[in-house]
């Protein structure tokens, strides 16, 4: 296993963590944009729980690299739908911010060996 595989994995896992607690918790900044979004209030715990489950999967994925794999693929799947529903919204501006949580899984993809 690579440094930067390990590193790319283990910041990837804690952003998509990160972010599923932020759903969890209801956290202002996020409430607030996917309500605009149009996202319904019982998808909420679903949309958290893939989060979390993605990043449980990377960590495992160290251990294990086809839970990796499916991880990240999961990561790369969810974080595409999240930017084409902010394009949806006509929020331009938010695009940028699903690509961040995205990018560690794609690098983490690259990255396997």
């Amino acid at each position: 296993m690579s440094t930067a595989y390990l590193i790319v994995t283990l910041v990837g896992a804690a952003l998509a963590g990160f972010s599923a607690v932020s759903v969890f918790t209801r956290a202002k900044w996020v409430v607030e944009p996917i309500t605009s979004y149009g996202v319904p209030q019982a998808w909420w715990p679903w949309l958290g729980a893939a989060k979390a489950a993605g990043a449980v999967g990377l960590l495992a994925g160290l251990v294990v690299r086809p839970i990796g794999v499916a991880a990240a693929i999961g990561l790369v799947l969810y974080f595409l739908g999240a930017m084409v529903t902010v394009a949806r919204a006509r929020s331009y501006g938010h695009l940028a911010f699903p690509l961040i949580y995205m990018a560690p899984a794609v690098a983490s993809l690259a990255l396997v060996s």
